[in-house]
């Protein structure tokens, strides 16, 4: 199986969000669709692969978030032989994407269409449940589905057994080409850093040749990349709980963020500038509502 990366140019921004194509002797299949700003770009890097529509057998989905799946509906009519493989908490939100909608909407409001574009519903007989350690046939090959939430609660990361390639959607962080550099993205509203630690731990176990993160290709180095992520995720989050305890606004916990965040970036050799182009896979005050939603649901809990 060959792997391929189509860079969606993400609001005209290469190197932000990748979809993965395999390819093999028995057709093709896609990692991931992006959402539906990058539809265009995603039908063209199939194009330039010579890849048919009808030769496109499976789409795999990590998770639905729009940046990762936003365009599955639009695909399910462009693509007349796929099956969409998801996670099934996953599922029903790809059959009827309404509550999806309404959540995203209440993180970027009035940037919905700019950012997304139109969402519409994955009709459901071609939908398909994957659970965790199930196997697929895909472009000839396999990929074996793991449950690694942490993220989200519905997050799949996809093995290709031969070559050792994960995909890892966001479970394994964001990084952009060139980068040493790992930012956690901890969104709203599901972030749970205890069931991510359990995550990179059985991605460990899984004992991957190389990681591809959505956000953004493929990276060898796979311990130190995991361990750095691990770290960052734990250090954030008492960083931010500190920041809370001390009675911060949730502006003034974004802005001190940011400026402890884009340091460890400089440190690694990032120049300044970097900081934006991460920024589009995931900004501090984003990351910072996520974080403080979670400190907030743990104290509740008890």
């Amino acid at each position: 199986m060959k792997i391929e990366t189509i860079d969606l140019n993400f609001m005209g921004t290469e190197q932000v969000i990748a979809s993965f194509l395999l390819l093999g002797e028995e057709g093709a299949a896609l990692v991931e669709t992006g959402p539906t700003t990058c539809l265009d770009r995603l039908t063209r890097g199939l194009e330039e692969n010579g890849v048919s529509p009808e030769d496109v057998r499976g789409v795999f989905l990590t998770h639905i978030h729009l940046d990762h799946a936003g365009a599955s509906g639009h695909l399910a009519g462009l693509l007349p032989n796929a099956t969409f493989y998801v996670h099934e908490i996953g599922y029903p939100h790809l059959a009827d994407p309404s509550k999806l909608l309404k959540s995203a909407t209440r993180i970027y409001g009035e940037r919905m269409d700019e950012l997304w574009g139109e969402v519409r519903p994955v009709p459901e007989d071609r939908l398909k449940v994957l659970g965790d350690g199930e196997e697929t046939g895909a472009a000839g090959g396999s990929l074996v589905a793991h449950d690694t939430p942490g993220h989200a609660y519905h997050h799949l990361a996809y093995l290709e057994p031969d070559s050792g390639a994960l995909f890892a959607g966001d479970v394994a962080g964001i990084r952009l080409p060139g980068q040493s550099y790992v930012r956690p993205p901890t969104p709203p509203p599901e972030i749970d850093v205890e069931a991510w630690m359990q995550s990179i731990n059985a991605i460990r176990r899984m004992g991957p040749a190389s990681l591809w993160p959505t956000h953004f290709g493929r990276f060898d180095d796979v311990g130190r990349h995991l361990g750095e992520l691990e770290q960052r995720l734990q250090d954030w989050l008492l960083f931010v709980e500190g920041q809370m305890d001390e009675g911060a606004e949730r502006e003034e916990i974004s802005e001190q963020l940011k400026v402890k965040g884009d340091a460890e970036m400089i440190a690694e050799g990032a120049g300044p500038g970097e900081s934006e182009h991460y920024d589009l896979a995931g900004t501090y005050a984003m990351l910072t509502d996520g974080l403080m939603r979670y400190v907030a649901r743990r104290r509740k809990e008890g």
